[in-house]
């Protein structure tokens, strides 16, 4: 892995996706695959319909400077011919005192899927630990066992059901919730 700054966000580099910060011509490949609802409902704040404003909108809070979102990832795929993005991941600090802890979220287009992406994305991201954390967490809808394959597969442990609302689909879904520790 390599690793350099950007506006002070980490840039990562693996053997097939790069981990780089959202730019504005990132909107566009977003609302295809985050607005298809294969994507938006396995996650918590994607709605459905999707559309380019939202996509837009996402984008300006991911970069802006005094962001409150956390830090945001494309997960870009250039290098190896997929295409400048293929999925988006998130590290956002929790408001937990002295510990240092944040919680993870990512998706990866659909026709991605199986591939490895979403691993080697997070494996980058929990390698560089760019936010320090000591403890990481992760919320996947019960419906969704790759994504919980993916954390399982990168060390994180499993710690018990709960529920979140999901725009997508405008209900409560039953979720699993995973944890990693550092240090």
């Amino acid at each position: 892995m390599q690793m350099q700054s950007f506006d002070g966000q980490a840039v990562l580099r693996g053997a097939r996706v790069t981990l780089r910060p959202l730019t504005h011509l990132d909107a566009g490949p977003i609302v295809e695959f985050a607005g298809d609802l294969n994507v938006s409902r396995f996650t918590r704040t994607i709605p459905y319909p999707f559309g380019l404003q939202d996509a837009q909108a996402f984008v300006a809070r991911s970069i802006d400077v005094g962001r409150t979102i956390g830090d945001v990832w494309a997960m870009d795929g250039t290098a190896s011919g997929l295409g400048s993005l293929v999925g988006v991941i998130g590290l956002a600090p929790m408001n937990s005192g002295r510990a240092r802890q944040s919680e993870i979220g990512y998706w990866v287009a659909p026709a991605l899927w199986n591939s490895g992406l979403a691993s080697e994305g997070l494996n980058l991201l929990l390698e560089a630990n760019p936010q320090k954390s000591q403890t990481i967490f992760a919320e996947v809808f019960q419906d969704n066992p790759g994504s919980a394959r993916v954390l399982t597969n990168a060390g994180f442990e499993f710690v018990g059901d709960a529920e979140s609302f999901s725009l997508a689909r405008n209900m409560t879904i039953p979720t699993w919730t995973y944890l990693k520790t550092f240090g």
